[in-house]
């Protein structure tokens, strides 16, 4: 028999047995496999279903969702929600403000950390134990709100657009992660760069940068999700200033209002008579204007995130772990 007719008999062989070995399942396997499905449902259902119950209450009208009931479909369906609040300009306006925050400080964040993680990462950098237990030290030690507002306005960034931007340069959490990113890295590609004579900026943008796109991607969603989603600082620094609002602190606003709104009507008389005069309390609900107000926060968040999964995981299991 000829060397090919051999291997192509073992391969059939092996085939078969390999078919016939997944084939036997005994019960016990049945059984494993049924509790994991079972509870990976359980999971994706606890997961999905307050997303999705949310979204549902958000296109229902706001004096039937007061009603209860409405779970996995609305009963009467409107988007007179999103309405009230697309109803000013005051949305597009702080919608644009938070989308440029959020670009601008994701940015010049990743700038900033990974350029400070790459010199902080280099042995021959003497003073890097220095710097890196003061940064470490101020993740722990904070000066509080008054000392930060005081540090703010010496500054001279209240009410101005940089407020957004400047305190939010580098993140430490995000600076260790990417420094052990870079010192997990070989040492060959710096030092054969250097031989050819190449100067820092350029190891650190042509060999550091695309060597590190999972860590860099990881520190991107962690900024971005943090910028959209602040509105302390404008309430601190920019409340005074309407080009400023962001839009959680407009968004707050909006719920602020229809809470207040709905209790003032409450108080005044039940929610028949406030329908009947065509109130702003008949009109939206707090349930109704929370669940629009929450779509409109995250959906932005949801759309980004998939484009940034499979690095984003890269990156903590690679970061996140210093041999």
């Amino acid at each position: 028999m000829s060397e090919k007719a051999k291997k192509i008999k073992k391969n059939k062989s092996e085939g078969v047995y390999v078919r016939k070995s997944f084939g036997k399942r005994t019960l016990e396997d049945w059984i494993f496999d049924i509790i994991i499905y079972l509870t990976l449902a359980f999971v994706v259902v606890v997961t999905v279903y307050p997303f999705w119950n949310t979204a549902v209450l958000s296109v229902n009208e706001g004096l039937d969702s007061l009603r209860g009931g409405v779970k996995l479909w609305p009963r009467v369906f409107t988007w007179h929600n999103y309405e009230i609040l697309f109803r000013t300009n005051a949305i597009p306006k702080a919608f644009r403000v938070s989308v440029s925050r959020t670009i601008i400080q994701t940015v010049l964040n990743i700038f900033c950390t990974t350029v400070l993680a790459y010199a902080l990462s280099r042995k021959e950098f003497v003073l890097r134990k220095v710097f890196t237990t003061v940064l470490v030290i101020s993740m722990y030690v904070n000066a509080g709100l008054i000392p930060g507002y005081m540090l703010i306005r010496k500054l001279g960034l209240l009410g101005k657009y940089s407020v957004y931007i400047i305190p939010c340069l580098v993140e430490v959490f995000n600076f260790i992660l990417v420094r052990t990113y870079i010192s997990g890295l070989s040492d060959s590609f710096i030092e054969s760069a250097r031989i050819d004579g190449a100067n820092e900026f350029l190891i650190y943008r042509k060999i550091i940068m695309p060597l590190i796109v999972p860590s860099i991607a990881m520190v991107a969603l962690f900024v971005a999700v943090g910028a959209w989603s602040a509105w302390f600082d404008t309430y601190l620094y920019c409340s005074g200033k309407q080009h400023l609002h962001s839009l959680q602190y407009k968004l707050m606003e909006y719920l602020n209002s229809a809470m207040n709104s709905s209790n003032s009507a409450a108080d005044a008389g039940s929610k028949a008579l406030a329908a009947a005069s065509g109130s702003v309390a008949a009109q939206i609900t707090p349930i109704s204007i929370r669940s629009a107000i929450t779509m409109v926060a995250t959906i932005p968040i949801l759309i980004v995130y998939p484009f940034l999964q499979k690095y984003f995981v890269s990156g903590i299991a690679i970061g996140g772990v210093k041999e």
